[in-house]
């Protein structure tokens, strides 16, 4: 692998293997932000090392942290602040990760004085003008001209009281507003005003929150309390397998027919990403769950289908890639959301499949993708981890996939492509 391509070479028979992936990047944050906050020391075992978490870890350190990373042992110490930045004045730069950027924004907000949270270009075009206008709500001086980063919190510590916060851009709103809440001046309550996407990350976040000592009250997911005064406790905490990077070689198994075996997940995980398994089932392969593994076992070949990928649309490029090797077409919807992510996911896969001799229809909140006959060509990632990972499992049935800027996967799944390569033994 150069750095600025890599080759997929299609796999000579079907795989017959056992794939490790890394720790959850979304538990490796929140578990971060919970520990940077908590009475007392913690201890984060199979932790995440990513571009994602490394930027998270460090804008913790520059807030008064301590962040200890043992990236050999997969550890990260966190000595927590009891709830004080120490920091009265802080830059940010959070690159391109999502959860780092917004839950940073709202636990700022818990400090004195004055912070900036930025990222990179990409970043720079992410809406967060609802977490700001939530802020606002709420007495926090913020300023944020263009509705996306830089913004700048003036703060004087989180008033508590009711907010609504919008939740059908991102519900990494909502989860930070939660993760900062139990530091707030005095309760909080945070009221969704539109349909929650993405439902089981703010299930996610408040489990880790229960997890580290905090309760929250909810009505479903329409209204959730906070109250003042709770304290996340330091503790040892084993962060799962990543659901999301495990999924690439679940469908791995499903497109090639073979077997793929994916322990640190399973019926007990906290990620809703697992239940890409079941829309693997749905459309024809077998699963078999144990509580901390999945495997999957490809069938005689994938059938078509409507398909609501809403609840997990981080999995759901993955699913258009596998679509045109389906015996009928496959409607991929309700991810309208993710034109606004690392990418415009939704049009960066209508480009690249139909480069690769794709049958792509394009709809505004998804695919309608039909079977066809791809042939190889050079795959754009448009620095989006998601897209390379999603297009090199084209290239284990098609020669010629050629992914180029391969190293984007640094945001999240650093040996991604030595553990594809691992399919071949």
């Amino acid at each position: 692998m150069s750095g600025d391509a890599i080759e997929i070479r299609p796999l000579e028979r079907p795989p017959e293997a056992v794939v490790e992936v890394p720790g959850s990047k979304s538990l490796t944050n929140r578990a971060l932000l919970a520990a940077a906050l908590a009475d007392g020391d913690s201890t984060l075992e199979r932790a995440l090392f990513s571009d994602d978490s490394i930027r998270m870890a460090e804008a913790l350190r520059q807030l008064g942290a301590g962040v200890d990373e043992d990236r050999v042992a997969a550890r990260i110490r966190v000595r927590g602040t009891a709830g004080r930045w120490r920091a009265a004045e802080a830059t940010l730069y959070a690159g391109n990760a999502g959860t780092a950027a917004r839950f940073l924004v709202a636990a700022v907000a818990l400090g004195h004085g004055r912070y900036v949270v930025d990222g990179n270009e990409r970043m720079r075009k992410r809406p967060i003008g609802d977490l700001v206008d939530a802020l606002r709500a709420l007495g926090v001086r913020v300023d944020c001209p263009s509705g996306c980063p830089p913004v700048t919190v003036h703060a004087a510590g989180l008033p508590g009281g009711t907010v609504e916060v919008a939740g059908a851009r991102s519900s990494q709103f909502l989860s930070g507003l939660l993760l900062a809440a139990p530091y707030a001046d005095a309760d909080l309550e945070i009221r969704v005003r539109d349909d929650l996407i993405a439902k089981p990350y703010v299930d996610m976040t408040l489990a880790l929150m229960a997890q580290f000592g905090v309760g929250v009250e909810r009505d479903g997911y329409r209204r959730f309390r906070v109250a003042s005064g709770q304290r996340y406790r330091g503790r040892a905490y084993a962060v799962e397998a990543d659901a999301s990077s495990a999924h690439y070689f679940l469908a791995a198994a499903a497109l090639t027919g073979g077997t793929v075996r994916v322990p640190g997940v399973g019926r007990a995980s906290l990620q809703g990403d697992v239940h890409f398994a079941d829309v693997l089932e749905r459309l024809g392969a077998q699963v078999r769950w144990e509580d901390d593994a999945i495997t999957v076992r490809g069938g005689t070949g994938l059938a078509g289908g409507d398909v609501d990928m809403n609840a997990i649309s981080d999995t759901s490029m993955t699913l258009a890639t596998l679509a045109p090797f389906a015996r009928a077409p496959l409607r991929i919807r309700n991810v309208a959301h993710i034109r606004l992510q690392e990418s415009d996911r939704i049009a960066a896969v209508t480009t690249e499949l139909r480069k690769l001799g794709g049958d792509v229809v394009e709809h505004d909140d998804g695919w309608e993708i039909r079977p066809a006959a791809l042939h190889g060509g050079e795959v754009d990632t448009y620095d989006d981890h998601r897209i390379a990972m999603a297009f090199a499992l084209v290239g284990l049935r098609v020669p010629g996939v050629v992914i180029r800027d391969p190293r984007c996967v640094d945001k999240t799944f650093p040996e991604f492509f030595e553990r594809l390569e691992s399919l071949r033994r």
